[in-house]
């Protein structure tokens, strides 16, 4: 197995968590060989923490020039990835990209085409519906263990925003932060790969008075092909813990994803209960990490990963539900669905 050369754009919790928990955990298959972070100060910080010696720079265009890297994770605000990944893909690299995918549905779409025409890899981090609770989550929805569903509910309700440990100069703003871009991606994502597209959305958003920043209240309706309607309830707001959620009820009963990773399952009339999920992701290939998935298709593997046409659905109804129809109504996205 050859050892495959990673450069990463962007050292902040995720670019971070790449180069110290997953490279060394893949060590005999990756070597870093590049490092790219705006600010110096963090760049030179970062990489004294890492074995071996990866260039260092803080310009992602100059690493981008020079690279031998085999594949480029971009880790930086969802403003720079278009740039980033048309870069990346003159290079010949196969790109592994944050979400969402891009900074505007635009953005989206020209990276969607342009990775229909490239024979390198361009992944998407949609690593949500792979986990081992959420494939039990939606084993459990194919066999009908809610019986015929009549309604669901997604939560992404927080005490405030950011988040504590989430401190950075753009994840609270309106531009390229705020709670449906940071978290409800992964939930479109789970609902487009449990139940199909997502084919209409309505949505009534509060934002700040200061206008730079960032969504506060959020209610909305996801409309599935099948007819059913997912409602949507977002704060910034919320008393107590936070609560990010699918809660999916119907004539057998209720299955729910509580706080990304517990499983609930309740009979029609009955109070849902803990469902214990076991794994060993170190073990089975099945629940490998989305990273660790990826190196499998580089070395000739079969794996299940997201590309960037998820990326670009995803996008349109993130987009749908920041930007909101002007007469309140449904927003149609099935002619964008069908490119």
């Amino acid at each position: 197995m050859k050892q495959i050369k990673l450069a990463v754009i962007g050292l902040g919790n995720m670019g971070r968590n790449m180069i110290h928990r997953l490279v060394p955990r893949y060590a005999d298959q990756v070597e870093l060989v590049a490092l790219c972070d705006s600010s110096e100060d963090q760049l030179q910080r970062e990489s004294e923490k890492v074995a071996g010696s990866p260039k260092l720079y803080t310009d992602y265009r100059v690493l981008l020039a020079e690279t031998d890297a085999d594949i480029v994770y971009i880790a930086v605000p969802p403003s720079m990835h278009c740039d980033a990944f048309k870069l990346a893909s003159e290079r010949g690299l196969h790109v592994f990209c944050e979400k969402p995918l891009a900074n505007s549905l635009e953005e989206a779409k020209e990276m969607m085409e342009l990775s229909k025409q490239s024979d390198r890899l361009n992944v998407i981090h949609f690593s949500f519906p792979l986990e081992p609770t959420v494939l039990k989550f939606r084993e459990l929805i194919a066999q009908g263990a809610a019986g015929e569903i009549e309604q669901a509910h997604l939560y992404l309700e927080f005490p405030r925003w950011p988040r504590d440990w989430q401190q950075n100069d753009w994840i609270g703003t309106r531009r390229e932060g705020g709670y449906l871009l940071e978290v409800g991606i992964h939930w479109i994502n789970l609902i487009q790969q449990t139940f199909g597209a997502i084919v209409e959305v309505r949505s009534d958003v509060q934002f700040p008075a200061d206008k730079s920043l960032c969504e506060t209240i959020t209610t909305a309706t996801l409309r599935l092909e099948s007819g059913l309607e997912i409602q949507l309830s977002g704060t910034d707001q919320r008393e107590g813990e936070e609560r990010v959620s699918l809660v999916v009820q119907g004539s057998g009963g209720t299955v729910a994803l509580e706080n990304w990773g517990n499983l609930f399952v309740g009979a029609w009339g009955e109070a849902p209960q803990l469902v214990e999920v076991e794994s060993d992701d170190e073990d089975d290939k099945i629940h490998l990490p989305i990273f660790g998935r990826i190196l499998q298709i580089l070395n000739g593997e079969q794996a299940t990963v997201y590309d960037f046409k998820d990326g670009y659905h995803a996008q349109l109804v993130l987009e749908a539900l920041r930007n909101p129809s002007e007469d309140g109504g449904f927003i149609d996205l099935r002619p964008q669905l069908s490119m």
